[in-house]
């Protein structure tokens, strides 16, 4: 059992409303530590911390800022195995995955580091010949970073390593379910050397916490990353406040199969990323569209590799499917289903859940799903596959385009025009063609339609965290 504490100017904290949250072990369904709640006087101290740690943090150079953050990185890979089982105990993710998730941290660590090191100011000749402008890049003020747990330290990382190495302070509210990941994180951050006061962790009633930091005069940015009710709601909070916002919000990918391409070898690839961290990935591969021509060959394909996953407890190396990382999964997923076979959909496997301890789901294909099935409106969030034929290009693009997710899309096809044509048309901020790729560190992240707006990571890395001031000299 742990006690998750507060991490406040440097020190654990238990919450000033004496409120503790059980945290549990996904596989087991065991209770394995409680975390503290704040209370706004705890918000309050936090971000008086923050203001003091944004002084001091800003003064560093960006070139020691950035050699403080790649050292960062380098305590995240000493630490990636006790870090990557603590992750697997809170999150449920196979042991291999956690600690590939630690290393992806510590990319994005790295990077921010480097990119610290690139801030410049930019300088022009006026219109006279007395005149000179300078552009100044300062750092926007002190961060709220809102971070899930699907991915809680990775995902964390990313806005860390862009607010700070532009020189601001950061207070990430995590999830409560997750909160190992995001104090080990900060916990490298700091023996690297970042001063206490730059960085704060707080739990709590996420509205709670969320309304109680977005209108403070302390706040100068919001970073969100989770779905898109509660990112609206955090949206119009910050506009009422006039506060900018990055929005990393949910997706429902289409994946478009074309008939040129070996069904049994895509069905192969598609299975392992369909099926990684248990779906619940806002990347994940979700509504499958397959051409006519190579549908039941693709079909029968993809069932039978789903069939092989063998689901279990993360610790197990032979694991290659975790839990689902709470009961609400289980729950939504287990509702998402029965609402599409109650409607007609085949159920080609799984479709159940597998025992009664855990959160665990069995891998699961359904076809001739209807088009009024919540699966096709709802992002799954889960190991459920649909899979729908096609005939018509242009039918299809209208589905695949449909719904106001506009996160990711994935496309197979070896016809270099057909290429073209549909990856102009597909209306998303990813696209892998014959890809499925994972966000990494040096490049740029962003939803279109309700998906968010901004962009995290890439060269742009650190420009959600910085604001310029023109000066005109004469």
């Amino acid at each position: 059992m742990t006690d998750f504490k507060l991490l406040i100017d440097g020190e654990e904290k238990t919450g000033s409303t004496g409120v503790w949250e059980d945290v549990f072990d996904p596989a087991s369904g065991q209770v394995i530590g409680r975390v503290t709640h704040a209370g706004t006087d705890d918000l309050d101290r936090a971000m008086e911390a923050a203001l003091r740690g944004l002084a001091e943090w800003s003064r560093v150079t960006p070139w020691d800022r950035g050699a403080i953050l790649k050292a960062s990185a380098d305590i995240l890979r000493q630490r990636k195995e006790v870090l990557g089982r603590e992750l697997t105990r809170e999150q449920g993710k196979p042991l291999r995955d956690a600690i590939g998730e630690v290393d992806r941290s510590a990319d994005f660590m790295e990077w921010g580091g480097e990119q610290a090191r690139r801030v410049c100011d930019q300088a022009l000749i006026g219109r006279d010949r007395n005149n000179r402008i300078v552009v100044e890049t300062h750092p926007i003020g002190v961060v709220a970073a809102f971070t899930p747990w699907n991915f809680p330290m990775a995902l964390a990382a990313k806005k860390f390593a862009g607010a700070l190495g532009a020189g601001c302070s950061i207070i990430c509210k995590p999830s409560e379910e997750t909160p190992a990941s995001v104090l080990g994180l900060v916990r490298a951050l700091l023996d690297a050397g970042v001063p206490p006061a730059a960085v704060g962790v707080v739990f709590g009633v996420p509205a709670e916490v969320s309304s109680y930091l977005i209108p403070a005069r302390q706040i100068s940015k919001i970073t969100f990353t989770g779905s898109i009710p509660v990112g609206k709601m955090l949206a119009a909070e910050a506009g009422r406040a006039m506060k900018p916002v990055t929005m990393e919000l949910g997706g429902h990918a289409p994946v478009i199969v074309c008939k040129d391409t070996d069904p049994a070898a895509i069905a192969d690839f598609l299975v392992a990323k369909k099926f990684a961290n248990a779906g619940q990935i806002c990347l994940s591969p979700t509504r499958f569209f397959v051409e006519e021509p190579i549908y039941e060959t693709f079909v029968e394909r993809f069932v039978a590799c789903a069939e092989q996953i063998r689901v279990g407890d993360g610790t197990n190396p032979e694991t290659q499917m975790g839990p689902l990382a709470n009961a609400r999964r289980l729950e939504a997923i287990s509702g998402l289903v029965e609402d599409a076979r109650n409607r007609g959909a085949k159920v080609l496997t799984g479709g159940q859940r597998i025992g009664n301890i855990g959160n665990f789901y069995a891998p699961t294909v359904l076809t001739e799903v209807p088009a009024d099935a919540r699966i096709l409106k709802e992002e799954p969030f889960g190991p459920v596959a649909p899979i729908l034929r096609f005939d018509d290009e242009e039918d299809m693009l209208r589905e695949a385009n449909g719904l106001e997710y506009g996160l990711s899309a994935y496309l197979f096809t070896n016809d270099a025009r057909r290429q073209r044509r549909l990856s102009d048309a597909l209306q998303v901020g990813t696209l892998g063609i014959n890809d499925v790729p994972t966000h990494l560190p040096e490049v740029p992240l962003g939803g279109w339609k309700e998906s968010g707006y901004g962009t995290e990571g890439g060269q742009s890395i650190l420009d959600p965290y910085q604001k310029t001031k023109f000066v005109s000299h004469r």
